[in-house]
């Protein structure tokens, strides 16, 4: 027990605001407001209060939207001073440090990010009718931290004029903000799979930045009620 204590514990890194304390677990130095998913939180020690975002919080539009996709990007604040312990179905955790920066981050894919980082959601229309729930991302700008999330190990693919980087929206995490994806339907895969496939829906990254993908197709969930 004392072995399995002393290779598990709590230790201090000194990284500040977020640390990752594992992998796949993110430490918050809490002292003032944070952002974070609904349901992340799995510990915390010191004074901290819960908030599910209002409805109308960040706007009428904002809040259309969300109902609009019906995906499950609600977020939560978690208030007070503290250390606060964040994770979301045992993906690994990445912390971005924005310096006056933009990205765009896969809505279910967006962990934490500090208050003072403006984000908006953005709804890609034309792929909506074709996945179940649409696609739904989160445009993060300005200068904090941001946490995201990906199953297993991130891959970051350049993009270069005249080099475009074409991606499965299942597979893809977050890209650079300067990008703007277009949607497209390769009709021999859409033959190959069959009617329902994803594969025949692709992402086309083209320009100057970098797009993250993961090992692995995240099917979007529909949040009920």
């Amino acid at each position: 027990m004392d072995e399995f204590i002393k290779q598990t514990e709590q230790k201090d890194k000194g990284e500040g605001f977020f640390e990752l304390e594992t992998p796949r677990m993110l430490e918050v130095n809490l002292d003032g407001l944070v952002w974070a998913k609904a349901g992340s939180m799995v510990a915390y020690h010191g004074k901290i209060k819960f908030d599910r975002e209002g409805i109308l919080e960040h706007g009428l539009g904002t809040a259309f939207k969300k109902a609009l996709t019906g995906e499950g990007a609600s977020l939560m604040k978690a208030n007070g001073r503290g250390k606060l312990y964040l994770a979301d179905e045992g993906k690994k955790i990445i912390i971005l440090n924005l310096q006056n920066d933009s990205i765009y981050v896969n809505g279910n894919d967006l962990l934490a990010f500090e208050p003072g980082i403006k984000w908006k959601i953005k709804l890609m229309r034309r792929i909506a009718g074709m996945m179940a729930g649409g696609l739904f991302n989160v445009h993060c700008e300005g200068t904090g931290m941001i946490a995201i999330t990906t199953h297993y190990e991130p891959l970051t693919l350049r993009v270069s004029p005249g080099q475009p980087v074409i991606t499965d929206p299942n597979a893809t995490v977050a890209w650079s903000g300067n990008l703007q994806p277009e949607f497209q339907t390769d009709i021999s895969l859409k033959t190959f799979f069959g009617r329902g496939s994803g594969e025949s829906i692709q992402m086309r990254f083209e320009g100057d930045g970098f797009v993250v993908v993961q090992p692995y197709e995240e099917v979007k969930r529909v949040e009920k009620g």
